[in-house]
């Protein structure tokens, strides 16, 4: 039976990847390349995103989303930003109700 599919173990593989950087693999290649390649990956996975959703290709648009998660995480792990790090951010940002989230951002514009 396959493994169900979770962002937390293709997290831990990407970490295992980055520590291990086996032959042959396109994700070592890409933590060898360092951030500049893979923040050039983000970008062009995100233009493809725009493209395929543009032409309103449902398909497409999961593919390249999908592409575009992918490079994320390896971003992440390259940073050292954890999917908890990332979940507290959105969790802090759904609590703020609606008036202090406008007045926040209201403040942070006039400075």
């Amino acid at each position: 039976m396959e493994a169900q599919f979770s962002y937390e173990g293709l997290y831990q593989l990407l970490e295992e990847r980055n520590r291990q950087r086996p032959a042959g693999s396109y994700t070592t290649y890409l933590f060898e390349k360092g951030l500049d390649k893979i923040l050039k990956k983000v970008g062009e996975e995100s233009t493809e995103v725009i493209i395929a959703a543009k032409d309103q290709d449902r398909k497409e648009t999961i593919y390249e989303i999908a592409d575009l998660a992918y490079h994320v995480l390896v971003l992440m792990v390259d940073m050292g930003i954890t999917l908890e790090d990332v979940k507290a951010e959105l969790a802090s940002r759904h609590v703020i109700d609606h008036k202090v989230k406008q007045e926040k951002m209201a403040s942070d514009h006039d400075q």
